[in-house]
């Protein structure tokens, strides 16, 4: 190992070890902050901190949930290396914090999302129903700039939603992508190897074509999870099949389009969806709240780190290449992973 990488080892070691002592410093006098402070943060029993948005009612409150960006379980970051995005296991420990907190008794759901992955939206969806059907507590959406394909999905139940009218929405459907390299491997001079056990075992494999049988069986697969989409809106926006499949084919929509077919309720942002929740409910008086996990020095040491060590665009964009593509999956999505 040369000097330049033993200096990069000890530099990281180095910033890890400065990490941990920060992180554990503020850990011990973070009980020492002022009153002011600790007023707006409150810890839950998970651990995460409750913030203030608007003061009011203790017992009676409503709680902001944020789905920002795609949504995708890609595994619980580490304090030290961790990136800001979308947190579905945090997500999920929300959705399970207002169904036991008596003192929330509503919901806003801000969905700025062009969806993700099948079952990370199905298990959203799920658990909002459970929440609906065993607490009775009322699911208002606020759409942001985006809210397409899952981002419509995991909204389907709510008892409204508010679009801005330039807000992308709609894109009904599922999707499943493959890159082939294989002509682009030839060219460097890379042979795979492969070793199956069953005609369809490397189905979608990025290193050869695809058989028409196994077009056929995937197509069988999507047009399943398709049909479960279209009962999900069915469902939650009370419509028939007919209804429903007349723009449930992958076309992106506005606002206002999606207000005129009946897809979003109303017009309006954040403000006004609480002020309606308010309103509907008798909730004149709730202190309005979102979730957030607490931040330390170790996150600005993050960043410090990605940008020392994660600047190489040629190694990321061949490790996106790699990693996107290893293991297709279908994803009720818009645009680009």
């Amino acid at each position: 190992m040369n000097t330049k990488r033993w200096i990069a080892l000890v530099a990281a070691a180095v910033l890890l070890g400065v990490s941990l002592v920060i992180n554990s410093a503020f850990a011990l006098f973070q009980s020492d902050m002022d009153a002011g402070f600790a007023e707006l943060l409150a810890p839950t029993d998970s651990g995460y901190m409750e913030y203030v948005i608007e003061e009011g009612n203790m017992d009676s409150r409503i709680a902001v949930l944020n789905v920002d960006g795609v949504i995708q379980d890609t595994g619980e970051a580490s304090p030290l290396f961790g990136s800001s995005g979308y947190n579905h296991a945090f997500f999920m420990e929300q959705l399970k914090q207002v169904k036991q907190d008596d003192t929330v008794k509503a919901i806003m759901l801000k969905v700025n999302s062009p969806g993700g992955g099948v079952v990370e939206s199905a298990e959203i969806y799920d658990k909002l129903k459970e929440i609906q059907d065993e607490t009775q507590k009322p699911i208002y959406v606020s759409m942001g700039a985006t809210a397409a394909s899952g981002g419509y999905y995991i909204s389907a139940p709510a008892e409204k939603i508010f679009v801005n009218e330039e807000t992308l929405t709609g894109s009904i459907g599922v999707i499943m992508e493959s890159v082939n390299y294989a002509d682009l491997a030839e060219r460097y001079g890379v042979d795979f190897v492969t070793i199956k056990s069953g005609p369809y075992k490397d189905i979608m494999s990025p290193t050869r074509d695809m058989t028409d049988g196994e077009r056929e069986l995937l197509q069988e697969m999507l047009n399943e999870s398709y049909e479960s989409f279209v009962d999900i809106i069915e469902e939650g926006r009370n419509m028939s099949e007919s209804e429903v499949k007349e723009f449930a084919d992958g076309r992106i929509m506005s606002g206002r389009q999606a207000v005129e077919i009946g897809l979003a309720d109303d017009f309006g942002y954040e403000e006004d969806v609480i002020a309606s929740l308010k309103s509907d409910f008798e909730l004149g008086d709730a202190e309005v709240f979102e979730y957030g996990a607490s931040e330390g020095w170790g996150s600005l040491l993050s960043m410090k780190i990605n940008s020392l060590f994660g600047n190489d665009m040629e190694s990321k964009l061949l490790g996106k290449l790699f990693s996107d593509y290893n293991s297709p999956r279908m994803m009720y999505l818009y645009g680009e992973k």
